[in-house]
């Protein structure tokens, strides 16, 4: 039985949350619990009769898209940048965020500030959710994995049918609803989402420009993902860069953190298949951050990799 390998790659789930759905934007409430203790004197009071207020990402919205092969419903959430109503003439860039319910809002809060204040480049988000009726797990499991492996209890091998999804359907729909720069597609994905982000970059070269590619799973079946080779792009795209950062933390290792797969052990052989297959079109920045674990490792993963891909004036270097 090969089921004990899910501990490592569900350790992330416990801290994803679905946002709920129905709002036009990416909300969550909070109100107090039946029986709790009411505030001290120094508190504002608080009226338990109105509904508490929603924290609402700006300029968020969702929708959702349905897949017509598998009829699956995947909410959508996209951010808009702050100029986006001013500069009616601008094309954006477009970041692809996979892990929605865990990475949208910590992709929307590291940028706001160094896209606000100029430093970095401004780009649409979207946030790629799971799919309705599905938990986390088993949608994720099934969509980031690209080969079928009957040693897990959940259903695995569905990327290509995902990637025919984003295809045919995400792309499309962001491309016919808003502004965006063709030549700037960023897809961001961690952990079995970095395996994916790999696999599209690999077999899927023209869906996605560049990719932030952190913890990747490439231990998933006997590390399949390091016999694909490189299918070629279109015409148009290439003799276009492929910038990929990849990084890891350093302690998602058995000995340091008790992994059950060596995970940095796993990005450098990713490193190595990525150079071998892309050549010189491939312009690669490998991180490997202090003191992360596979847990704590995303949120650096995130800010250093689009600060690389996105920053004004070379200021992007992560050395």
């Amino acid at each position: 039985m090969k089921f004990p390998h899910l501990l490592t790659s569900l350790a992330i789930f416990l801290t994803f949350s679905l946002a709920t759905q129905a709002s036009s934007t990416v909300a969550v409430s909070e109100q107090a619990a039946p029986g709790s203790l009411a505030p001290n004197s120094m508190s504002p009071a608080l009226n338990s009769t109105s509904p508490a207020p929603k924290v609402e990402i700006p300029r968020t919205a969702v929708f959702e898209l349905t897949d017509p092969v598998s009829k699956r419903i995947y909410p959508l959430w996209i951010k808009l940048p702050r100029s986006y109503q001013s500069d009616s003439e601008r094309h954006y860039p477009v970041i692809y965020v996979a892990d929605a319910p865990y990475a949208f809002q910590i992709v929307s809060g590291m940028t706001r500030f160094p896209m606000n204040s100029g430093k970095m480049r401004e780009a649409i988000i979207v946030g790629l959710s799971y799919a309705k009726g599905d938990k986390g797990p088993q949608s994720r499991v099934r969509d980031y994995t690209q080969v079928v492996d009957s040693g897990w209890k959940l259903e695995t091998g569905g990327a290509s049918q995902y990637a025919d999804y984003l295809q045919t359907v995400v792309l499309p729909f962001v491309a016919g609803r808003y502004r965006v720069n063709d030549n700037e597609l960023t897809f961001v994905g961690n952990s079995l989402g970095g395996l994916l982000g790999a696999y599209l970059l690999l077999e899927r070269p023209n869906l996605f420009d560049h990719y932030v590619l952190g913890s990747p799973s490439v231990w998933f079946k006997g590390e399949q993902i390091l016999s694909l080779t490189a299918k070629a792009r279109a015409t148009a795209k290439q003799a276009q860069k492929r910038r990929v950062f990849l990084a890891v933390g350093a302690l998602e290792t058995p000995a340091k953190a008790g992994m059950l797969h060596d995970m940095v052990d796993g990005a450098d052989k990713l490193s190595k298949h990525l150079k071998k297959q892309l050549g010189d079109v491939l312009e690669l920045e490998v991180l490997t951050i202090a003191g992360a674990r596979h847990e704590t490792a995303f949120p650096t993963t995130a800010s250093q990799g689009l600060y690389w891909l996105l920053a004004r004036d070379g200021e992007g270097n992560t050395q």
